[in-house]
Formats: structure tokens, C-alpha cells, sequence
């Protein structure tokens, strides 16, 4: 175990110790040659502020612990940088050039193409450290690496990592983003499952211009004590050697140990906030003289001898400037390539296997999705399904997941605390080490407080990793309302969803297509949200009774993007909808005897528009119907562009049927009632698009 108590005088008498070892001095020799490289960049950039013209942070200040940290990493870790770590990515081996075509937005950029900051680094480059897709890392970053640590450690007790690897995850990040709600569902799901990880906290007390005692109560070593199970340490991030033994502990503990830890680095902040928030405007000359006295380059060069440093020093700016000329030189992207990556090619293209098995059995949804988890997680040794209430003395709150505790251990299927952003957020750490998360939310009104890490992590990170790191995550959200299940558990959310680019979302109406559904998001290495309507899991809804269906074989997949039509008609109107108005249409269209042809969507992004437009121009009327409330909907939007492609085929203005727009759905029955739709009234909008 680690002491935070160590005194002052044993660690100098272990300094001096290592200083006077001729393999710690050529360590130094390297951090200082690290450091000045990154020092070099930073002054480059500021002297051409007109052709570094995007924004940026270098790691003035605080490249001692970068140094440090960097140069004790081996290429089996995992690492997740922050924006200023720029002197770390030196020290793992990346080059200035390399970086700099990072921060030109150059096409030759190895990160991101050019879609990406400087220092937001993705990268698989042989013989370093693994580095997934990376936010712009004010806290957000902590679940997915996390998540990283989560999936190392399943995959070392079910044997898929050598017992002789043992990779370490650190997780970089300032002091300023330690106030996120985020971090502490990171932390706290860290140390309840005493994950491999190793938070690395450089406390330079500012947060842009909000000072270190503006901003907290305490600071980043002191906040850890609030986590049993979470060691800590202290370092001068200042002074290599502390940081060196320091960082150099924290990873052995971590990688013999298995548990994690915190490292407060505290550090001087010499350069601006970015580029493009200036240093003169809200720092005091005292604060700039107080940070510079401890110039962790200053205090390196005191231990070396001047005609080496010197040497050193020259060296790296002549590397600096020879590689900003040939950064500068190479060619800008393709605009061309502009579309590429937004999501990696998914296996299930066209629909396969047996769809109505000979004497196959009827079954509800809830257990389509269920026996189909169940086959994912007997061909899948890496898949793994967590959430609230998902274990094994529920099952979930539908019984969705009855029995899969039972069946594949706690190890596999597990509950987690309330932290929806946990909960989504650390698919992206998990995918990105090899296991196949299957995650739920338990309704769909909860999805929000995971949705910071929906935007901001999944969706973007097969695009502006340029294809290095597609997501694969199955998020199982139940959703919709029936029996007065109230404002907070019979939300609708599939337009908040579909305004995010970089997501799949499928909503099955009935069981074969849950099932084949299922399989198919599973295996899409995309991240994929299944809409679940609780109304159809047991189709105890009156109407509901197609829901239940002979259930496929286990070899059956539906592909994402591909339609239905579950009714026909030769001439009238049709009805484009999915989920619960599926149904509805359907007893509906009773009444219209040959007249109305529906379409099931099946899913709402890819959409089935070849379906949906040929379907329109056959009939030239159309109602899009829908659960949610209409206004600024999908089903708006769907509408507008069916007027965009079919108006040559219009017989009558496009329909948009849906709730009532109100904030909620309300408890009582009769109110709710008045709020969704029903066959009733959809027959009522049928009758008059027909009378058009």
C-alpha cells in the first residue's frame, strides 16, 4: 500500500539517492530534452499566432508531470489526455510534427484528419499507448476511462488478458473539472469495483478565469478521501524527480494491485488558458510572477550541467522549427472525405435466418428480447449487460433481464447505482478495450443525465477518430405511456435522440422484429439506442395482441434502416408510423376495409425512405403518426421531407398525428387519455384524409 504520510526528509533522501544513479540522470537528460520540445512548441505557436489560428493549450508548466507520466507508460496502457497534455504525448513518443498537423487541422493528422483540437488525441500507433476517442476532457472523459479500467478487468477474470500484461489505465484531467457531477459517478464506480486506474489530477488553481478559491471547498486530494477504497498521493508537479517517483509508484500499485488511485499533481500554469483566452486578461502580475518562480524547466536545468542543457536546448528548438515548417507544408483534407467515418460498416445488411420457424411457439416482446440477449451472451464471452435493477434478484423492472444473472454470473450482468451518465458514458471506455456492452436505462425519462455522454463521447467518436474508434453499444431504453404510469415514467424521446448525428435507433412494434432487432444493433459496431414501448413488452394493452409473435430462430437479424409493410392496400391512403402507433393504425384501418396501407419504420435512424417515398407516391396521402408530442418532431420532419420528395404524387397535405403538446404526461388515467393518441382518433384522421 501507498502512504500519503511519507515525510519530506526520506523522500529527498530518495530523490538524491536516484539523482546520483547514472540511469536516473539519463532520464533526466531525456525528460529535460522532453520538456524543452514542448516548451519550443509553445513559444512557436505564440510567435505565429496567424498561422496557428485554431484554438489550443500547450502544457507550459505543467510538463514535468507530463514528462513523468508519460515516459513510465508502456504501450499495453490505455491512456485518456486532456487538452494541455501535449508534453505527456511527447514523452509516450509521439512527435512535434505529429502533433503540430494536429493542431493545423492538417488532412496527414493521425488523431483526428483534421477534425479535431490540438490535443484531443485517438490513436492505435504501434509500440505506445492506446488512446480512444478524447472530449474536449473538462470531466467528461472520466467515465470513459473508467469504463476502460471496467473492461480490463472483466476481460482479466474471464482469462482474455495474459496474467502477465496487466495494462493500467490513466485518466489525465485539471483540478477545475474535479467539481463535475460525472467525475463522481466515475470515482464512485472505481472504487466500489476496485478498478486498474489511475486518476492524474494537475491542480494548476485556475479554471479558465475562475480562481482554485472561487471554484471549490477543497481540492482534488482532499475530495478523494471522501472515496473509501481510493488511494491518494500528493506530488510537486513542478519538480521531475517528485513527479517521476511519484507517477512511478502510482503505476506500480495500480498494476501489481489492481485498485485505483489518485495523483494531485500541483503545478504552475505559465502559458494562456487557449490561444484564445489570453493570460493578461484576468491574472494579476503577482499571479504570473507567483507561478513563474516555479517553472519546472528552471528547476530541471539546476540539476544538469550547463553545456548539456544548453545543448538540449538548441537541439530542440531546431527540431521544433524544422517540424512546424514541414507541418505547415503539408496538405490540407480532402474535402472529399468530408462524410467519411460518421459510423464504422455494420456486419447485417439484408435480413437473415428464419423469421417463423415451423412450430415456433408465440411469444411476447419482453421475451423475444429477453431469449435474444440470452443467444448474444452465449455466442459472446465478451458481452456484458448492466443497469439499474437488471441483476439477479429483479431482473429489471419488466423482468426484461429475468434469469440472465442466474445463467451468466454477476461478473456479466450486474446492477449499477442511479448514474444514468455512468451507466452510457463507459460503453465507450468498454468498447474500446474489447468488450461488447448491453447497457439499460431503466425509462426513458432518465435518459438525460446520460445524455452529456451520448453527444458528447459515443456519437462523435467514430468521426472525429477518423474510424480508429467506433463505439459498439447496445443502450435498452423503455419508453411510452399507458395505464397512468405519469410524468416521469411515460415520456417519449425519440426526437431528442434523433437531433444527435452518430446514433442508431431502432423501435420494434412486435417480437420477430424486436428479436431480430436486437441481434442485429448488437452486432452493428455503432451506438445503437433500442426503443422498447413497455405498452407492447406483454401486450396486456387492449390492440396489442400482434405484438406477440411466433419467435425467430437464434440465427435471425433484422437490419437497422429496413421497413415493414404490415398492411397493404391497393388504393387510399398510408399510414407511416412505428411502435405503439403501429396498432393503433391497425385497428384503425379496420374500419377502411382495403383502403389504408401501414408501414412499420422498425427503425428511426438509418430511416427506410425508399419505403416511406415509394409508399407516399402510390398512394398520394399520407399520415405520419406518431406517440410523441408533434411539434418540432421527428414526425414533423419526416413529413416535411416526404412533402420534399413526393409533391409531384400528393393528393393532399402531408398528416402529422400525435400527443397533445404538452410538458408531461399526466398521471390520471382520463387525463392521459386526452393526451396520446388512439385508434379512435386515428380512425377520425383516416376518415378525413380519405375525404380529401
Amino acid at each position: 500500500m501507498l502512504k500519503d504520510n511519507i515525510s519530506a526528509a526520506t523522500l529527498k533522501a530518495t530523490i538524491t539517492h536516484h539523482e546520483q544513479d547514472p540511469v536516473f540522470r539519463a532520464r533526466l537528460l531525456k525528460a529535460y530534452r522532453i520538456m524543452c520540445l514542448a516548451r519550443s512548441m509553445a513559444a512557436k505557436y505564440e510567435a505565429n499566432r496567424s498561422v496557428c489560428k485554431y484554438v489550443h493549450s500547450t502544457s507550459s508548466g505543467h510538463e514535468a508531470i507530463q514528462a513523468a507520466a508519460g515516459m513510465l507508460l508502456e504501450a499495453r496502457d490505455y491512456v485518456s489526455p486532456y487538452y494541455r497534455d501535449d508534453c505527456m504525448m511527447l514523452a509516450m513518443g509521439f512527435t512535434p510534427y505529429s502533433l503540430m498537423l494536429q493542431l493545423l487541422a492538417k488532412g496527414q493528422d493521425p488523431f483526428t484528419a483534421g477534425r479535431s483540437y490540438y490535443c484531443h488525441p485517438a490513436s492505435k500507433a504501434l509500440g505506445k499507448p492506446r488512446i480512444p476517442h478524447q472530449s474536449s476532457a473538462t470531466g467528461m472523459q472520466v467515465i470513459p476511462a473508467t469504463g476502460m479500467a471496467q473492461g480490463l478487468q472483466y476481460l482479466e477474470n474471464i482469462g482474455r488478458l495474459p496474467a502477465d500484461q496487466r495494462p493500467v489505465v490513466l485518466c489525465s484531467l485539471g483540478d477545475g473539472s474535479m467539481t463535475e457531477g460525472e467525475v463522481a459517478e466515475a470515482l464512485q464506480f472505481a472504487v466500489l469495483k476496485q478498478l486498474p486506474v489511475i486518476y492524474l489530477v494537475q491542480d494548476n488553481e485556475w479554471g479558465i478565469s475562475v480562481s482554485a478559491g472561487e471554484a471549490r471547498a477543497m481540492d482534488a486530494y482532499e475530495y478523494a478521501a471522501g472515496f473509501k477504497g481510493l488511494e491518494r498521493i500528493r506530488v510537486d508537479g513542478s519538480d521531475f524527480a517528485d513527479s517521476y517517483h511519484g507517477m512511478e509508484s502510482a503505476i506500480r500499485y495500480v498494476r501489481t494491485e489492481r485498485r485505483p488511485i489518485l495523483v494531485h499533481a500541483a503545478v504552475p500554469l505559465l502559458g494562456h488558458h487557449t490561444s484564445g483566452v489570453r493570460r493578461e486578461w484576468y491574472r494579476t502580475p503577482e499571479d504570473l510572477a507567483r507561478h513563474a518562480s516555479r517553472d519546472p524547466l528552471v528547476r530541471l536545468r539546476a540539476l544538469l550541467p550547463e553545456a548539456e542543457a544548453l545543448a538540449i536546448e538548441v537541439e530542440a528548438r531546431e527540431d521544433i522549427d524544422e517540424s512546424f515548417e514541414l507541418a505547415c507544408l503539408s496538405p490540407e483534407p480532402n474535402v472529399a472525405d468530408t462524410t467519411l467515418h460518421v459510423f464504422a460498416p455494420t456486419p447485417v445488411t439484408e435480413e437473415k435466418g428464419n423469421r417463423q420457424p415451423a412450430g415456433g411457439q408465440k411469444v411476447v416482446m419482453v421475451d423475444a428480447a429477453l431469449h435474444a440477449i440470452e443467444e448474444i451472451m452465449q455466442a459472446y464471452p465478451e458481452a456484458i449487460l448492466f443497469g439499474q435493477d437488471v441483476g439477479r434478484r429483479l431482473g429489471g423492472v419488466f423482468r426484461e433481464a429475468a434469469t440472465l444473472a442466474d445463467k451468466f454470473g454477476d461478473h456479466r450482468v450486474y446492477n449499477t447505482a442511479i448514474q444514468e451518465a455512468y451507466i452510457i458514458g463507459s460503453t465507450a471506455g468498454l468498447s474500446a478495450v474489447g468488450v461488447k456492452p448491453i447497457v439499460e436505462v431503466q425509462f426513458a425519462d432518465y435518459i438525460y443525465p446520460g445524455f452529456n455522454q451520448l453527444v458528447s463521447e459515443l456519437s462523435k467518436s467514430c468521426y472525429l477518430t477518423a474510424g480508429q474508434f467506433p463505439i459498439q453499444m447496445l443502450l435498452r431504453v423503455p419508453i411510452g405511456a399507458y395505464g397512468g404510469g405519469g410524468p416521469y415514467h411515460s415520456g417519449s424521446i425519440e426526437s431528442t435522440l434523433l437531433s444527435v448525428k452518430g446514433i442508431k435507433v431502432a423501435y420494434p412494434s412486435n417480437a420477430a422484429d424486436m428479436k431480430g432487432l436486437m441481434k442485429a444493433a448488437f452486432l452493428d459496431p455503432n451506438p445503437v439506442v433500442m426503443l422498447e414501448h413497455k405498452g407492447l413488452y406483454w401486450s396486456k394493452v387492449p390492440g396489442t395482441q400482434d405484438a406477440m409473435t411466433i419467435e425467430p430462430d437464434s440465427d435471425y437479424v433484422l437490419p437497422l434502416g429496413k421497413g415493414r409493410t404490415v398492411l397493404e392496400a391497393d388504393e387510399g391512403c398510408c399510414v407511416i408510423t412505428y411502435g405503439m402507433g403501429v396498432h393503433w393504425a391497425k385497428a384503425a384501418a379496420a374500419q377502411f376495409p382495403g383502403r389504408v396501407e401501414i408501414v412499420d419504420l422498425c427503425t428511426l435512424f438509418p430511416l427506410d425512405e425508399e419505403l416511406v417515398y415509394a409508399t407516399v407516391r402510390k398512394h398520394g396521402k399520407a399520415l405520419i403518426l406518431t406517440e410523441e408530442q408533434t411539434s418540432h418532431s421527428f414526425a414533423e420532419s419526416l413529413a416535411g421531407r416526404i412533402s420534399q420528395h413526393c409533391f409531384r404524387s400528393l393528393d393532399a397535405p402531408v398528416q402529422v398525428m400525435g400527443a397533445l403538446d404538452l410538458p408531461a404526461v399526466p398521471l390520471n388515467m382520463n387525463l392521459e387519455k386526452i393526451m396520446l393518441p388512439d385508434a379512435e382518433k386515428v380512425a377520425a384522421r383516416i376518415a378525413a384524409l380519405l375525404a380529401w
